[in-house]
């Protein structure tokens, strides 16, 4: 019904920037939340950063003041512009998306991307 697509991963350097994109396409009336989560080696999956239909953000406390979450509601897209990097941002980074299909009886239902790896190393 709706799928999530990532991309901008990479290998950088730290101190090095990396944007993110999602784009979310299929059977889409609106979307509230939209938001990029990650998981490192070994640890649990944890919130990044979200932003609602009223381009409300919130962040982790690790990302803040390096991290940039922004919306294109015209393109169903999420986008997280990550500056000064650090090694233990190193992580798979998920976006996720809270989307109200347009099947009937139209809720909200959670879908997720496939995941894109990103890698801050010297």
């Amino acid at each position: 019904q709706v799928q999530l697509v990532e991309s901008g991963g990479g290998l950088v350097q730290p101190g090095e920037s990396l944007r993110l994109s999602c784009a979310a396409s299929g059977s889409i009336f609106d979307i509230n939340v939209m938001g990029w989560y990650r998981q490192a080696p070994g640890k649990q999956l944890e919130l990044v950063a979200r932003i609602d239909s009223h381009e409300t953000t919130e962040y982790a406390d690790s990302v803040k003041g390096r991290f940039t979450i922004s919306r294109d509601n015209a393109e169903n897209a999420v986008y997280l512009e990550m500056n000064g990097l650090k090694a233990e941002d190193t992580a798979v980074y998920y976006c996720n998306a809270d989307v109200r299909v347009a099947i009937p009886p139209y809720n909200f239902e959670s879908y997720w991307g496939q995941g894109t790896q990103v890698t801050v190393s010297l």
